[in-house]
């Protein structure tokens, strides 16, 4: 929990992983770019305090997670969104048995999504069916820019994954994660497209599709088909450390995915650990949209509530103590928001 000027706010952290990158688990030139990537990503973006050496950011251990995510970084529950990446480390990129076990020691503060893919055929529904019992899952974690053999990417909308999500539907995991953002060396920017998603949440109206990274740089296609379909979430990972090197961008993203799709259903991440939290946490709280852009409407303490943990305490039936909640939305579930807002914003370009 996390309190400022009289205000507490319930942390979810939705979006975090374990990962081992580390020279004997690196199979290829491959799996080296990737991890230079993303420390490239935390370096840049990273307040200069919060920057980590480059030998702690190739594994950084549940010891070390348990810390920076409730110890220092105010953190209530946080989720597992691990990436396989088999094609370029020996045993995987994040770490599924030491995220999990870590997550069943404490079920109180940790959940273990899992992840699926759908060129795995039969054998991989199985291995779904297998796992949805091994993990108890609620969610899982796409990445259909993941390599695959000669496969570099795979589309939501492809016959075989419909198969794994009636397979899902079935098994109770709700709660589908998807990785739509910013490219990563070496995978194609093209396979991160959100066009796909468009498609399985018309078709798959009961199940819950979050867009992590909103879509980055894709944000006005994550909007245009989140408005259309309810069940379209985004998940902030990526978008969040903008709001330290660049604040009106990251005003421009939080204002439309406000205007779009409304406050309720915009969740925080940290995507530790390319990010840690506390910082993160802290900025958000005291941001607030710069007054000259006028388009967008004021941030409320109630609307940072939402978004900082009670939206995904919602979707993950986390309980939340009765004086951190707020009463239910009563905001429509589709079409732009607040368009007074808008409406201002026009007249005083006029």
């Amino acid at each position: 929990m996390y309190s400022k000027d009289g205000e507490s706010y319930f942390i979810v952290d939705a979006h975090i992983a374990l990962w081992d990158a580390r020279p004997e688990n690196i199979r290829n030139v491959q799996g080296q770019q990737f991890i230079d990537c993303f420390y490239d990503y935390h370096a840049n973006l990273s307040p200069e305090s919060e920057v980590w050496t480059k030998e702690a950011y190739l594994y950084q251990g549940g010891e070390r997670l348990m810390k920076d995510l409730f110890e220092d970084g105010y953190v209530d529950h946080a989720i597992f969104q691990p990436a396989h990446l088999g094609e370029f480390y020996h045993r995987g990129f994040g770490q599924t048995d030491e995220a999990s076990a870590l997550a069943a020691q404490h079920p109180d503060k940790l959940t273990y999504n899992h992840n699926f893919d759908p060129r795995n055929g039969e054998a991989g529904l199985d291995q779904l069916r297998a796992d949805a019992e091994r993990f108890g899952l609620k969610g899982v974690k796409l990445y259909t820019a993941e390599w695959h053999g000669d496969s570099r990417g795979w589309r939501l909308d492809d016959p075989m994954a419909y198969r794994y999500f009636e397979l899902c539907r079935e098994l109770g995991i709700t709660n589908i994660h998807i990785h739509k953002g910013p490219t990563i060396r070496p995978l194609d920017r093209d396979a991160f497209d959100v066009a796909d998603v468009d498609h399985v949440a018309t078709d798959f109206t009961d199940l819950n599709f979050i867009v992590e990274h909103v879509g980055l740089p894709r944000l006005e296609d994550f909007c245009w088909i989140a408005t259309q379909e309810p069940n379209v979430h985004g998940g902030l990972a990526v978008a969040m450390p903008f709001i330290h090197t660049r604040p009106r961008y990251f005003a421009q993203i939080i204002g439309e995915l406000l205007y779009w799709i409304g406050e309720d259903r915009i969740q925080f991440s940290s995507d530790y650990a390319l990010w840690t939290p506390r910082w993160l946490v802290e900025q958000f709280v005291d941001f607030q949209i710069p007054e000259d852009l006028t388009e967008y409407a004021p941030l409320t303490t109630a609307q940072k509530k939402k978004i900082l943990g009670l939206n995904a305490a919602k979707m993950y039936d986390i309980e939340v103590p009765a004086e951190l909640r707020l009463p239910d939305a009563d905001e429509p579930e589709t079409g732009p928001r607040q368009p007074e807002a808008a409406d201002l914003g026009a007249m005083a370009a006029v």
